[in-house]
């Protein structure tokens, strides 16, 4: 039982490396595909806002970015599904793997710095100068493995580096008073003007 787990484990941790690798990049650069809003959407609304990504605010069915990525992240557990009878952990491991891809993926891009204290591979994959590497977001294990480790978060490298913006800006609601300061400024305005 507990060898069908590990098993699941590592082999949901390979299938996230190989659809992130091949799929959501290898397809996802394509513009017309399916699958370009990984590339076109999430990487570009990640790096501008230093991890942040504002699609992960809304709730799951008012983005079709979101409903791909949980359409996707289903239909993986769903294919371990069939060998419930012969290994019933194996596909417990699946179903558990792919729910830890969503949750940690929307917590990583909701708070970026709990993102680089808890996934920093996959800051990594993001922030990095390549982001064709860290293909892994819940575990480094596979990604380890295949030799597509790079580090950056910590190192000289990210010193380096120009800073990115890691302030994001909300939108107040429409019918939010301004800012306390804005609105002294405002009042301040007819004043300097005569």
């Amino acid at each position: 039982m507990l060898a069908g787990f590990a098993l699941g484990l590592l082999s949901s941790n390979a299938f996230e490396w190989a659809v992130h690798k091949y799929v959501l990049h290898g397809l996802g650069r394509k513009k017309g595909s399916y699958w370009a809003f990984h590339w076109h959407e999430h990487h570009k609304n990640v790096r501008k806002a230093g991890g942040y990504d504002a699609m992960y605010e809304l709730p799951l069915m008012h983005s079709t970015s979101t409903i791909k990525e949980a359409v996707g992240v289903v239909a993986g557990a769903l294919l371990a599904t069939p060998l419930i009878r012969r290994s019933p952990a194996f596909v417990a491991a699946a179903w558990a793997s792919s729910a830890a891809y969503y949750l940690v993926h929307r917590k990583a891009h909701l708070d970026p710095a709990w993102g680089r204290k808890w996934v920093p591979w996959h800051v990594d994959h993001h922030m990095g100068p390549n982001q064709h590497a860290n293909w892994c977001v819940t575990s480094p294990v596979f990604d380890i493995l295949m030799g597509t480790r790079k580090k950056f978060v910590g190192t000289d490298a990210e010193h380096a580096q120009k800073p990115r913006s890691t302030v994001v800006s909300v939108p107040a609601p429409a019918d939010a008073p301004p800012p306390a300061d804005a609105a002294a400024a405002a009042a301040d305005a007819p004043a300097r003007a005569a």
